[in-house]
């Protein structure tokens, strides 16, 4: 029987994406949880896997195409599987987006010497660049908005940020022009995702608020140790810790490791803890999942991997949408406390700021020791402030006692 491979949805406010390539042809062999495609979010790049293995027969969207989220872009059965009802077939986009697509007359400009037209931004402002393109043009301080794209529906690639290098290189200064009155700041898909998710967490979710200052000596102590022990390839960070502490205390207290979705709380089986990661474009946070069955260790080294396919464009989809829990650590930025905003439809995330030295009272005498403020922000339609102290305290207690963090 034919599989049918659709726009899969990265979250509860996406409604469609892009297709920004096939990493398979029609023909080809595909194994069960083999990735497809890549297609581009709000929010990040992510490819797709087949959940079903057979023949790649026939693609039904095109790279560069706007689908719809659940709509069917490809098939995959047995060679000789009739899939004729699929012939005539085209996946098609959102009317509002087909109107703000650029001809590809206009989207597919000849590369000359001479410096670019400005590239036309999407209906939704936003500019799109490969990772690559979007990398170098930071790097050489290069204002995207200047360079015509030749990719897939005006997306600027890597070629394309070199020819306008080379003709800016070529053509004389120009003086800067004075603005003469502010312009509005074209946001980004991923910023107006964030600015749509944001609002909408805030609006509906009533949070309240609790912290703890925790003393992280015998953390540290640990944390040293294991990596002492087990060297770079698996080194261990503060945020490794919190995020075991995270998922043992998400075990303890499942009521935070839950979804509100439709006026339902949805009780979550596995601890997914996503980790906030930066990317240029803005914030998003993955998880990684199934974090209770995992070793500190093992939470260090996928921690890695889900920074570094974050930034390249190539995480998993469970791993963007199926978060439960969510610590957001700015502490590498020396802020001293975070006070999060939930992230829907989670119903909790941890917030937490720097590891640093501050005086402490034990035992009647004064003594420096390093300290850490962690703030958890709760949804008050699933849990209340002394259940919030109560999981607060736990960590603090995992941290505090780190063996318990290796049972």
């Amino acid at each position: 029987m034919a599989y049918e491979v659709v726009m899969p949805q990265m979250g509860a406010d996406m409604k469609e994406g892009t297709l920004i390539r096939w990493l398979k042809n029609e023909g080809d062999e595909v194994v069960r949880g083999e990735a497809i495609a890549e297609i581009e979010t709000d929010k990040a790049n992510i490819e797709i896997e087949a959940f079903e293995g057979g023949v790649f027969r026939k693609t039904l969207a095109q790279p560069g195409d706007v689908v719809a989220v659940g709509q069917v872009i490809a098939v995959i059965g047995t060679a000789d599987e009739d899939i004729s009802k699929y012939a005539a077939e085209r996946a098609p986009e959102p009317a509002m987006a087909a109107a703000a697509r650029p001809s590809v007359a206009a989207a597919a400009p000849a590369k000359e010497a001479a410096p670019p037209a400005e590239a036309a931004p999407r209906g939704d402002g936003h500019i799109r660049a490969s990772p690559v393109a979007r990398r170098m043009a930071e790097e050489k301080g290069i204002d995207l908005s200047r360079i015509s794209g030749t990719g897939p529906e005006g997306r600027i690639t890597r070629e394309d940020v070199e020819v306008f290098l080379q003709a800016q290189a070529a053509a004389p200064e120009k003086p800067q022009e004075v603005p003469r009155e502010a312009a509005p700041v074209a946001m980004s898909r991923m910023r107006q995702a964030i600015a749509r998710r944001m609002a909408q967490s805030k609006r509906e979710a009533p949070h309240y608020y609790v912290t703890v200052v925790v003393e992280m000596t015998e953390a540290q102590r640990l944390r040293s140790q294991l990596n002492a022990t087990l060297g770079e390839a698996a080194h261990v960070s503060v945020n490794d810790l919190l995020v075991k502490a995270s998922a043992k205390t998400l075990q303890r207290y499942p009521l935070f490791n839950t979804w509100f979705v439709d006026g339902e709380v949805r009780q979550q089986e596995a601890q997914n803890v996503c980790i906030a990661i930066a990317l240029d474009e803005g914030l998003i946070a993955p998880a990684i999942l199934d974090c209770g069955r995992k070793s500190i260790v093992e939470i260090a080294q996928a921690s890695r991997s889900l920074a570094e396919r974050a930034r390249s464009g190539s995480l998993k989809p469970e791993e963007y949408s199926g978060g439960t829990f969510t610590v957001s650590n700015l502490g590498m930025y020396g802020i001293e406390e975070l006070i999060a905003i939930i992230q829907p439809p989670q119903t909790a995330i941890l917030g937490v700021g720097r590891v640093s030295p501050r005086p402490v009272a034990h035992d009647g005498a004064v003594e420096v020791v390093e300290v850490m403020t962690l703030a958890l922000s709760g949804d008050h339609r699933v849990t209340d402030g002394a259940l919030g102290a109560q999981f607060l305290g736990e960590i603090k207690r995992l941290l505090e006692a780190p063996v318990g963090l290796l049972l």
